[in-house]
């Protein structure tokens, strides 16, 4: 007979809220990005205690603490090697890391890096705005070339990196990129990240709106929001714009804006296809004003074994092959010595 099973609660978003104040600044993009992960944790079929939320420093960092969940505030870019360190020890939890993009991309991009090409199991929300908030307003890894702040008054000399495109390029199973303003379309994408069995890697684009407020001005508004972005679909055509008149089409290697009309029709376009990783990497080098940028799911392979996965098999094999072992022989082997 097999033991009985207790069937799973049944949660709401409050359910996840803590008894925790919510402190960001009035207006901040966080807000809307916690009001949306607390909507779609009840989603994903898991007991509250199964999560564990992972942070390093700066504004996002505070998240951990407004979940009703385990959570872990750990040092500043090293919250990747505390998650790997979690899931590592228990499988079976469900990981995810929320980080600015001066954690996850400055002092952390060496983590950061690695972390994805090891393909672990675990869910990173990048909270991308630009700047660095928490310190009040100096330029971040993200932030534009010529951004003045409070750290380069007289411009900074710096090209920004593109997160989606490192992502891709170290071998990330799961890319996306939304935004903070449109709530249906984060919870979808989160939830997919969330139930991805591997590295799922989302950057948010999120508003400060007290040190960089508008970085994504052109992204958020219903005036410019359909012309500059592109709702990138497996299977679909790269279709965009108020009128959806506009589309992607393959030229020489390379991707160009068209009208539609005119000779041009939808079967001239690119068709998306997120298991294609070259695909997904052209993708991230559209960047507005030449192209529309594009949100969604740009890269998922569910086929990679992940490195949770691949230690704890090591594991069983070391152990099936030689024992378990023992502590004290270890310590006192051939390769100890004593020092009098």
């Amino acid at each position: 007979m097999s033991a009985p099973t207790t069937p799973l609660p049944t949660y709401k978003a409050k359910d996840f809220a803590s008894d925790q104040d919510v402190r960001w600044c009035p207006g901040c993009g966080d807000y809307a990005v916690l009001a949306t992960v607390r909507k779609t944790l009840p989603k994903l079929n898991h007991r509250k205690e199964d999560y564990v939320f992972v942070s390093g420093i700066g504004c996002a960092a505070r998240f951990p603490y407004y979940v009703d969940t385990y959570g872990l505030h750990s040092i500043h870019g090293r919250a990747l090697s505390v998650a790997t360190g979690v899931k590592l020890a228990n499988p079976a939890l469900e990981v995810c890391v929320v980080c600015g993009d001066g954690d996850l991309l400055s002092i952390g991009g060496n983590h950061t890096i690695h972390t994805l090409r090891r393909n672990v199991d675990i869910t990173i929300l990048l909270l991308n705005n630009k700047i660095y908030g928490l310190t009040k307003g100096q330029y971040s890894p993200t932030s534009e070339f010529g951004k003045v702040t409070k750290s380069t008054p007289m411009g900074s000399l710096d090209f920004p990196l593109n997160p989606l495109a490192i992502a891709i390029g170290a071998g990330c199973t799961f890319v996306a990129r939304t935004i903070d303003i449109d709530s249906p379309h984060l919870g979808a994408v989160y939830q997919r990240g969330m139930e991805h069995t591997g590295t799922a890697f989302i950057e948010v684009y999120q508003n400060c709106n007290i040190f960089n407020h508008q970085a994504w001005f052109y992204a958020s508004q219903k005036e410019t929001r359909a012309d500059s972005t592109i709702l990138v679909e497996h299977g679909k055509p790269l279709i965009f714009g108020k009128d959806r008149d506009k589309g992607i089409r393959r030229r020489g290697g390379r991707f160009e804006v068209v009208q539609l009309g005119n000779g041009v029709s939808e079967d001239d376009l690119v068709v998306h296809d997120e298991t294609d990783r070259g695909h997904a990497f052209t993708l991230s080098q559209m960047c507005h004003p030449e192209f529309p940028e594009p949100l969604g799911v740009l890269h998922a392979d569910p086929e990679r074994p992940t490195y949770d996965r691949l230690v704890h098999d090591q594991m069983a094999q070391a152990i099936e092959q030689k024992g378990r072992g023992s502590l004290h022989d270890l310590l006192h082997d051939a390769e100890t010595w004593e020092v009098s």
